[in-house]
């Protein structure tokens, strides 16, 4: 698993730079908060609120992401200072806390800026369970906040800006619907009875650690739609916090809150988080259990027992998630899986499209921004196939079929990227075999993701020898190839991809 993570393509060190910025920007809030004489706990909640800015913030222009991280605020002050008011009113306090999950699973539907700002307003409350903020303390770890919030977008914006001048892919919308058919309305209601129950039950296993089971499923729900996605989520969260607990009881708990070997754990944790998180979501738990694990050494009030607690409430809270989806208003894993994978599947005619014009000489052609729109896809893609190719799922041809799709789409990124690259040489040149080849993927495309009565009728193209001479024509080929194997994982009349899995 860990040599998974370490050889997963990052086109451009994406998630390499994420990961370095991420150790400067919240490094740095963090270091100015003390510089200015916050206490421990000011410090603590401004270097939450860095981390979030730069992890969730995920608008597809770099000016997005600016109004986003201004508006991060704007949500997140007055929810803490509600959670703050609450403190001493735990009825109000919980059901308050519900309220959060569900609007800030709700706000998904308006796209990237929703989820970022949903999640910080969630995690402000929860930092305020887990600080036990009063009232007299909210001027302080407001300024820490706006502080911190200034200090990591000079670094994003300003110092470190890497998406400035190349395409940024935007994270992918959710399917639409109406009513309860629209998944984040689904979603809203599914979150908030799980956190219902992870809140009861965590409430009896402990009444000052509570909030962890109601932070174990909400985020169990961030960046699944389907019930598959979210239970094996749920399992890998589990799988993380205790392989975290591990670096707990090795490191923690003999270190103590030392200052140097913290901040040095810390960092190498922050960076984990954020270089792991698209790739594997059971080494990014890992990472933030180590990083917790150190924070609450900082705070002297770790110990062994504290450790097994955080095991317990995490596996109360992915259960309180894993029931809700099986319960409540279910969305199918075959319905999301299909709808992604034919998504991922037109990026691919998108970018070889944009690919060929470019070769051709079109103004303003450029398949960059469809690559980066496609590693996203894909990412996606994996997280919704992830319940079939789970060890745990017992079907072995639907997890030979998803298998199979999850490889030929690699192929086909592969050769896309392949493609672009070529395309962007200045010296490359226009070759008429490319247009024919270019048709046979669209082709190929629209016979994998439009159901059979509504194709377009086409005039037939001259057939075009797969002949060697441009170097696209290798990647077009290679595409081709990969479609046609796509094709023996589909079923045509009801076009599925994976043979109806639920």
């Amino acid at each position: 698993m860990l040599k998974r993570v370490f050889v997963a393509p990052d086109p451009g060190r994406l998630r390499l730079r994420s990961g370095a910025r991420a150790v400067v920007g919240i490094s740095s809030a963090v270091a100015v908060c003390g510089l200015v004489g916050h206490s421990l706990s000011a410090a603590i909640v401004g270097g939450l609120a860095a981390l979030l800015a730069l992890f969730t913030v995920l608008d597809p222009t770099v000016r997005g992401q600016a109004v986003t991280t201004a508006l991060l605020p704007v949500v997140g002050l007055p929810v803490l200072a509600v959670a703050a008011a609450l403190h001493d009113y735990p009825l109000a306090r919980d059901l308050t806390f519900l309220a959060v999950v569900g609007a800030g699973v709700y706000a998904r539907r308006w796209g990237p800026r929703g989820h970022s700002l949903g999640v910080f307003a969630f995690m402000t409350y929860f930092a305020a369970q887990f600080l036990h903020t009063v009232p007299d303390q909210l001027p302080e770890l407001a300024v820490a906040v706006l502080l911190s919030l200034c200090v990591s977008s000079t670094v994003r914006f300003g110092l470190w800006c890497y998406e400035r001048g190349r395409p940024v892919a935007a994270a992918p919308a959710l399917p639409q619907g109406r009513g309860l058919g629209r998944v984040t309305t689904r979603q809203a209601v599914q979150a908030a009875a799980g956190a219902a129950f992870a809140l009861g039950v965590g409430q009896v296993l402990s009444d000052q650690r509570w909030y962890w089971a109601v932070g174990a499923t909400w985020w169990v729900f961030v960046n699944t739609v389907s019930r598959g996605e979210t239970l094996v989520r749920g399992f890998r969260r589990v799988l993380g916090t205790v392989l975290g607990i591990v670096v707990g009881f090795a490191v923690a708990l003999p270190v103590q809150g030392a200052a140097v070997p913290t901040a040095l754990v810390v960092a190498v944790s922050v960076f984990g988080i954020f270089y792991t998180a698209a790739v594997s979501y059971s080494w990014m738990m890992f990472f933030v259990t180590a990083m917790a694990s150190m924070l609450y050494g900082l705070l002297g009030v770790l110990d062994a027992s504290l450790l097994g607690l955080r095991v317990a409430e995490t596996a109360v809270g992915a259960l309180g998630a894993g029931l809700a989806v099986l319960l409540v208003l279910p969305v199918t894993t075959h319905a999301v899986t299909d709808e992604w994978i034919r998504r991922a599947l037109r990026c691919v005619h998108a970018c070889t499209t944009e690919a060929a014009a470019r070769l051709a000489g079109t103004p303003g052609a450029d398949p960059e921004p469809h690559v980066a729109e496609l590693e996203s896809l894909l990412a996606r893609v994996r997280l919704a196939v992830s319940p079939l190719v789970h060890p745990l799922h017992r079907g072995r041809e639907r997890k030979a079929r998803a298998h199979g799709v999850l490889a030929l789409l690699d192929d086909c990124a592969r050769e896309v990227r392949s493609l672009a690259e070529i395309a962007a040489d200045p010296d490359a040149s226009h070759d008429a075999r490319l247009a024919a080849a270019c048709w046979r993927v669209e082709a190929a495309v629209e016979a994998l993701t439009t159901p059979r009565g509504a194709r377009q009728a086409r005039e037939p193209q001259a057939a075009v020898p797969h002949a060697v001479g441009h170097p696209a024509l290798a990647h077009l080929n290679g595409l081709e190839r990969a479609l046609e194997a796509m094709a023996g994982h589909t079923k045509p009349e009801e076009a599925a991809y994976l043979g109806g899995a639920r």
